[in-house]
């Protein structure tokens, strides 16, 4: 199997048309990583891309951490490593422990993960495997959550599929 993205990478800073998105991208990101840099191929599609992510990541009320092993669990469903390899250091970060980092790889989940964690896992896993949620399964997350809290982690789960589908097709960070 080729290696590498299947598509070129936009070099940041060599096109003069994309200086206001790249600098939007920066200023959320810190840095233009590689998913960005083939967004940039299509400056309507980053620009929309960044702000959704951006809302999705920095802007809901979803506590960081859950955010993050949501994140991580749909890079693992996915086999997405450069996702998981991103979002890693940051789910550290935020105070998610190694042991959990470890335990998202298992088919089953179960301990070290509190109940509300549990709750959002098992809708990652239907979200991401199944695409349609039982109702069982959403009976119970939605227990565990207000509305606000619920749409925005159905959003989550939702975008970071789109995500890592989006690294695998292309290749991005093989």
């Amino acid at each position: 199997m080729k290696s590498g993205p299947r598509i070129p990478l936009v070099e940041p800073g060599t096109r003069p048309e994309l200086a206001a998105i790249e600098r939007s991208i920066i200023a959320e990101r810190g840095h233009i990583n590689a998913l960005y840099r083939a967004l940039l191929n299509s400056p309507p599609l980053a620009q929309g891309w960044e702000k959704l992510l951006t809302a999705i990541r920095n802007r809901g009320s979803l506590p960081a951490s859950l955010r993050e092993l949501v994140m991580l669990r749909v890079a693992v469903l996915n086999r997405a490593p450069f996702e998981f390899q991103a979002h890693a250091p940051i789910a550290r970060q935020v105070g998610v422990t190694d042991e959990k980092i470890a335990a998202l790889a298992r088919m089953q989940i179960g301990d070290p993960f509190d109940e509300t964690e549990r709750c959002a896992l098992s809708l990652t896993d239907a979200m991401t495997r199944d695409i349609q949620v039982p109702d069982a399964i959403f009976d119970s997350v939605a227990r565990c959550f207000e509305t606000k809290a619920l749409v925005e982690l159905v959003a989550t789960i939702a975008a970071y599929n789109m995500v890592s589908r989006f690294l695998e097709a292309l290749r991005i960070g093989h």
